[in-house]
């Protein structure tokens, strides 16, 4: 696990890192998380910043406690997270991209022709196109 950043509460980062490992599968469904002893052990951290971190996804109900064994990643975390992301993707990320391809007057054909011809399956590496201003 990279080390914490000193922009963000360190137990939003924790959440944050959770919900990623969640997300990709790392952490699968059913899984144990560490549990605050080793989060404060491992990362000398407060083990109150890390119960706080915890208990937001419990909050949110992607994790869940189990008495006296620790936490847990809840069935359908990944769904949710994914389907989440996915939303904020479009928003977030897209809408702010084709916005701006339109002030470059870039249009959508040309965007789906360069996302196309760069490599088009999730986690495969663009290959790189040679345009007019390469050597």
């Amino acid at each position: 696990m990279e080390p914490f950043d000193d922009r963000t509460p360190i137990y939003r980062q924790i959440a944050e890192r959770l919900r990623r490992d969640i997300a990709s599968g790392a952490l699968a469904e059913g899984e144990q998380v560490m549990s605050t002893t080793q989060f404060a052990t491992t990362h000398r951290i407060n083990p109150a910043t890390a119960a706080k971190g915890l208990a937001i996804l419990a909050a949110e109900g992607l994790l869940e406690k189990r008495r006296g064994v620790g936490m847990f990643v809840t069935h359908g975390a990944r769904a949710v997270l994914v389907a989440d992301r996915r939303e904020r993707f479009w928003d977030e990320v897209l809408a702010p991209v084709v916005a701006e391809a339109a002030a470059l007057g870039i249009t959508r054909e040309e965007i789906a022709e360069h996302l196309t011809s760069t490599g088009t399956q999730p986690g495969e590496p663009p290959t790189h196109r040679p345009t007019e201003g390469d050597a």
